[in-house]
């Protein structure tokens, strides 16, 4: 008997230098999306892994950007990889306008426990830019602006690996109760090696929080973010 149940394929960028982590982490975020959704078939791939996005479209198929923002990737190189096979568009990863409660959250929760409860301190958002175009930078400002009125204690300030501001530059603005927050969906390189070194040569020596996409409840964003999806398609 066919498996009738609604596919989507979740996808990220990966890591070409080295795509199998990246790979098998995608995997363990799909899997704990297809328990909070047993009535789906929950699919993974990165673009970076060879054949592996392109092995799991199929038609109807409910995409689902693990991206920071609409820009090159999703807007230019998702729609050439996916070509003319029948298929749903979910809202990437970093523009779903239930991200930002999700991480203040995650920051209320780290400031209770450094014992900052109370008081003012920084965050940064270390976010990739592009050199392509303004949609990374404008997401991850956008980003910055909803997060605000939900951390009233907080300043926020924004850095880029790709682009002025640069990481290093935002992070020499820091004070001593600092936190910093890769805006990305994925952990790499950058967030592994370039935002450490960028905040070590603006003499911060605090390590960088986990990557967005790491965050608990993501699973359950995405989650939410796929049956809306699908609702809407019905509503049409």
């Amino acid at each position: 008997m066919p498996d009738t149940r609604p596919i989507a394929l979740i996808t990220a960028h990966g890591q070409p230098s080295d795509p199998n982590p990246p790979e098998a982490a995608l995997a363990r975020l799909a899997a704990q999306v297809q328990d909070l959704l047993p009535e789906w078939q929950i699919r993974s791939a990165t673009l970076s892994a060879p054949g592996r996005f392109k092995a799991e479209l199929t038609p109807g198929v409910i995409i689902y950007p693990f991206f920071m923002a609409r820009g090159w990737f999703v807007g230019k190189v998702l729609p050439r990889r996916i070509g003319d096979i029948p298929h749903q568009m979910a809202c990437p990863f970093g523009l779903d306008p239930a991200l930002p409660a999700l991480v203040a959250a995650a920051i209320d929760h780290e400031v209770a426990q450094r014992g900052w409860t109370g008081q003012d301190y920084d965050l940064l958002l270390a976010a990739h830019g592009s050199a392509r175009g303004p949609k990374a930078a404008e997401a991850a400002n956008n980003f910055a602006t909803a997060l605000r009125p939900l951390l009233p204690l907080a300043r926020i300030a924004t850095g880029f690996v790709e682009q002025a501001p640069t990481i290093e530059t935002a992070a020499r603005g820091l004070k001593d109760r600092a936190l910093c927050l890769p805006f990305f969906a994925q952990s790499g390189d950058h967030s592994r090696t370039d935002i450490p070194q960028s905040l070590t040569a603006a003499s911060v020596h605090d390590a960088p929080l986990q990557v967005t996409g790491a965050l608990p409840g993501t699973a359950a964003l995405i989650a939410q973010a796929l049956l809306s999806c699908r609702r809407t398609a019905e509503i049409r």
